[in-house]
């Protein structure tokens, strides 16, 4: 009457054994610390490590241990104190070749990270992290999708046959086309309403005079918010951050928090990047001379390589960043670094027709990056941003090729961001940060504190009232409710799901929806026995008959789970989450986990005559 297949015992062991290993993660505390990164041209070698020690000694910081750690120099400090002390120290002290960063380093033992456990990602109400405003620069982006109107009527008047002179901007909204021969105006405007529509065209002497309608203008602005906002999504998954919330705020500003980012800079570096690749010829003539004297072809401009060596190139640009759809990182022949580079159906195009007219010509790849500065002017914060440009390869074209390429020249590290970057897209205008500002890891400490607290006392006052109430059931009853909590935390470390401030309210849910199941149980047994129904008989037909209503109370609570993270944002998908990891882990052990307690305990016993509930 009263049994349970041997199976289900083994399969409830090792669901045990699989949360207790995956939940295990959680008890180690991460030690504040310092992450020290080589850029171009260092390392991180003992010499360093030495002189870190030194300046921690000048310091009097006593650090937990300084150790090599991945391609990174990692300081573990006592506490967060030590930990800016020795943030400031190191950075002044260090030198430019290396990025130092604050980080809480993870004390998981090896053995345990290598069988994949992890703790559970905390989010940023709870492990503190970093908020920026970033005011999107409108204008540029104007004037950059100005300089696309420029090139694009450029390659109109080429492929219509119509010699021109020059094409530049002519005031806030506008363009003219200078033309060679006046009499060729009218063709020159056939071929540009044809290809661009929602211009508008007007004679002027000797040219065209091209405009940009209002409505045009502000929608390359708004368009150039929602492109930087989906870009900033796209980075920012790229780096792994968990949780974050990006959103626009007003017309022309975009909010940024980053949970577990404790350095401003650092994070400044990841979401502000405007590293891009681009695609250029290279102009035949004396780049040295040209160099020296001043005196640039009109069609060139003058680039440096990594050594410091000028190199002329084309002012026209093949292919863009822009154009990028796919980069990964990969090995060239040499198995040095390089970045697989897939182009869109215009820029694969462009490259095919550029390599089929330039076989055994060099063409050159050119690394730009922008990157926000802010310095002090008369006490004043001025805002401004370096523009780094330096070429990277220079080749001879071997063969015609079109959509898919790689891009040598650039270092492990180098190769890994920019193919990050490449894969999240460029932003369609620069921005600057007008407010920042850490949120500090203290409130989370006690967030993360006051959470715990709030779940112990309620599964302590669950344990004291099943014990007393439904006393050997109670004890079964409290067995599975640990189980339970072992289970969510178990599978949202190793899926890493985030928990947030009301995922802990999920998590107390959680824990109620599992009482109410075990209620439910005790409950039907109970009215058995009043019945006179055998305790053997009237334990088996509890479990059966109240599972199904346990089945339809859960699947509703499901159901708004799972709408609630399907629609909800921020800390409403935290608790969804929870609450929906609950809810499997509550029908499972109170369903299965105490059954299998209740017949290990009762099942065998030949005359049973009572049972403790």
């Amino acid at each position: 009457m009263l049994e349970f297949p041997r199976w289900k015992y083994f399969v409830i062991l090792l669901v045990l054994a699989l949360s207790v290993l995956y939940a295990l993660p959680n008890i180690y505390q991460k030690d504040p610390s310092v992450q020290i990164t080589a850029n171009r041209g260092a390392q991180i070698d003992d010499a360093l490590k030495s002189k870190v020690v030194q300046i921690l000694a000048d310091a009097k910081v006593t650090p937990k241990a300084i150790a090599k750690e991945g391609d990174n120099l990692v300081v573990r400090l006592n506490s967060l104190n030590d930990q800016t002390t020795a943030n400031n120290a190191i950075r002044e002290k260090v030198g430019d070749g290396y990025t130092v960063a604050l980080n809480l380093a993870s004390t998981v033992p090896a053995w345990l990270s290598r069988l994949g456990g992890h703790p559970m990602v905390l989010g940023l109400d709870l492990v503190g992290g970093v908020h920026f405003a970033l005011q999107v620069d409108k204008k540029a982006a104007v004037d950059k999708r100005f300089d696309a109107f420029a090139d694009d009527i450029r390659t109109t008047l080429r492929d219509a046959r119509v010699a021109y002179r020059s094409v530049e901007r002519s005031g806030n909204d506008s363009l003219r086309v200078v033309l060679a021969n006046p009499e060729d105006a009218a063709k020159a405007r056939a071929a540009l309403v044809k290809a661009q529509p929602t211009l508008t065209y007007s004679s002027d002497a000797g040219g065209i005079v091209v405009g940009v309608p209002q409505a045009e203008m502000q929608q390359i602005a708004s368009s150039a918010i929602e492109q930087n906002l989906t870009t900033l999504r796209n980075r920012v998954n790229e780096l792994g951050v968990a949780e974050p919330i990006i959103q626009r705020q007003g017309d022309d500003r975009i909010v940024v928090e980053l949970p577990g980012v404790q350095d401003t800079a650092e994070a400044k570096r990841m979401i502000g990047a405007t590293a891009t690749l681009e695609y250029r010829a290279v102009v035949d003539g004396n780049a040295q001379e040209a160099a020296d004297t001043g005196r640039i072809p009109p069609e060139a401009k003058l680039y440096r390589d990594r050594a410091g060596r000028p190199i002329l190139l084309n002012k026209r640009v093949i292919v863009t960043g822009d154009q990028m759809v796919a980069a990964t990182v990969a090995t060239d022949q040499n198995g040095m670094p390089a970045v697989s580079v897939t182009l869109n159906g215009v820029g694969g195009q462009r490259m095919f027709d550029f390599t089929s007219a330039n076989v055994g010509k060099p063409m050159a790849v050119v690394y730009t990056e922008r990157i926000p500065q802010v310095t002090m002017v008369d006490g004043k914060e001025v805002r401004s941003f370096k523009v780094k440009e330096e070429v990277i390869s220079v080749a001879n074209i071997q063969s015609v090729f079109g959509k898919q390429f790689q891009t040598t020249g650039l270092e492990r590290t180098e190769a890994e961001n920019l193919s990050k970057l490449l894969r999240a897209g460029s932003l369609a205008a620069p921005m600057d940060f007008v407010e920042e500002y850490v949120i500090g890891p203290s409130l989370g400490a006690e967030n993360v504190a006051r959470g715990i607290k709030a779940v112990v006392f309620s599964f302590l006052f669950t344990l004291v009232f099943f014990g007393i109430y439904y006393r050997m059931f109670g004890l079964i009853t409290s067995i599975a409710l640990l189980f339970n909590l072992v289970i969510v935390v178990a599978v949202m470390s190793k899926f890493g799901a985030t928990m947030t401030l009301p995922g802990f309210a999920g998590l107390a849910l959680s824990v109620g929806l599992s009482v109410d199941a075990n209620v439910l149980i005790n409950e039907r047994i109970r009215e058995e026995l009043r019945l006179g129904v055998p305790p053997k008989a009237a334990i088996a037909m509890g479990y059966e008959r109240a599972s199904h209503t346990i089945m339809d109370a859960n699947l509703t609570g499901l159901i708004v789970g799972i709408a609630l993270y399907a629609f909800g944002t921020g800390p409403l998908k935290g608790f969804a989450l929870t609450m929906i990891i609950g809810i499997f882990a509550s029908m499972f052990t109170a369903i299965t986990v105490s059954r299998a307690l209740a017949t290990l305990i009762y099942g065998r016993r030949k005359k049973l005559q009572s049972v403790a509930i």
